[in-house]
C-alpha cells in the first residue's frame, strides 16, 4: 500500500501534547521542538521516527503544561538565599524583609522533580509513538487516494498501443508523401534511389525501442505500486523516462493521429509525476 508524505498528527496525554506534521520532501527530514528540560529524548525520539518513517519533511512539536511540570524545593539554595539575604539585612537594616514568592523565583530555588521528570519522559516517548501511529495511519488513508494512478498508468498503455499500430501504418503514409514529392518535381526521379530515401526516412522514424521502453517502464511504475515499502523515489524517475520517451515519439511522428497520442500520452504522464510528488 503506497503512502503520502501529507499528515498530520495531534495527540495528547495528561500534561502531554505531540503535533507532528508531514510535507513532501525527498529524504527523510526530522525537525523537533522540544523543552529544554526533555531535550535529551531528541536521539530516542529520531530512531522511533526513522524505524517508521521513510520520506518526507517531519515537524514534531511537544507542548508540556507549565502545571504538568513536577517541581520540588531545594533547600540548600534556599538556604544560601535566605542567608544571602540576611547579611545584607544586617548590613542595611531598612531594607524589608524578604517577599517568598520572589524568593521561589530565583534561579536554582525551585528544580524539576527526578521523579516527576523521569515520568514525564517516558509519556513524552509513549505518547510521540501514539502520534507516529496516527500520522502513518493518515499518510496510507491520503495515499488510498493516490491509486488514481494505478488508472492513468492505463490510459498511459493503452495510449501507447495506440501508437504501436499507428507505427505499422506509417510506412504507407511516408512512401506517399514521397511519391508526391517526386511527382511535384519537373525532372524524373531513380525508383532506386527514392526507395533508399524511403529507406532513410523510416529508420529515422522507427519508435519500435521507445515503445518497447515505454512498456517496461509502466510494467515498473506497476511493479512499485504493488510493492511494500515507500516507492515514491523510484516513480519519480520513472516518470521521468516515461516522459523522455513520450517526447521523442511526438517527435518522430508522422501521421498526425501518432502526433496526437503523443500528446495525450505526455498529459497522463504529467498528472501521474504530479501526483507521484506526494508519495512516501
Amino acid at each position: 500500500m503506497i503512502a503520502s508524505m501529507t499528515a498530520f498528527a495531534r495527540v495528547g496525554r495528561g500534561f502531554l501534547v505531540w503535533e507532528v506534521r508531514s510535507v513532501n520532501h525527498r529524504y527523510l527530514e526530522l525537525v523537533f521542538r522540544l523543552p529544554e528540560s526533555l531535550r535529551a529524548l531528541e536521539p530516542s525520539l529520531r530512531e522511533a521516527a526513522r524505524a517508521r518513517l521513510g520520506r518526507g519533511k517531519v515537524d514534531a512539536t511537544l507542548r508540556v503544561a507549565e502545571s504538568g511540570s513536577a517541581m520540588e524545593l531545594d533547600e540548600d539554595a534556599l538556604g544560601e538565599l535566605l542567608g544571602a539575604l540576611s547579611q545584607l539585612r544586617s548590613r542595611a537594616p531598612e531594607l524589608a524583609e524578604p517577599n517568598l514568592l520572589d524568593a521561589l523565583r530565583w534561579p536554582g530555588v525551585l528544580k524539576e522533580s527526578e521523579t516527576g521528570l523521569a515520568e514525564l519522559r517516558r509519556d513524552a516517548i509513549g505518547t510521540f509513538d501514539e502520534a507516529l501511529t496516527e500520522l502513518a495511519a493518515r499518510r496510507t488513508a491520503e495515499g488510498a487516494q493516490i491509486q488514481a494512478l494505478i488508472e492513468r498508468l492505463d490510459i498511459a498503455a493503452e495510449t501507447t498501443a495506440k501508437v504501436r499500430e499507428l507505427a505499422s501504418q506509417q510506412v504507407q503514409a511516408m512512401r506517399d508523401r514521397l511519391a508526391r514529392a517526386a511527382e511535384a518535381l519537373t525532372v524524373s526521379v531513380n525508383a532506386e534511389r527514392l526507395e533508399q530515401e524511403l529507406a532513410l526516412q523510416l529508420q529515422k522514424a522507427d519508435v519500435a525501442e521507445e515503445l518497447d521502453r515505454l512498456d517496461l517502464h509502466l510494467a515498473e511504475a506497476r511493479a512499485a505500486l504493488a510493492s511494500d515499502g515507500p516507492c515514491g523515489r523510484r516513480l519519480d524517475f520513472l516518470m521521468q523516462e516515461l516522459g523522455r520517451e513520450a517526447n521523442t515519439l511526438g517527435a518522430k511522428a508522422v501521421l498526425p493521429e501518432a502526433a496526437h497520442a503523443a500528446v495525450d500520452l505526455k498529459v497522463a504522464i504529467e498528472q501521474m509525476r504530479e501526483q507521484v510528488q506526494n508519495v512516501e
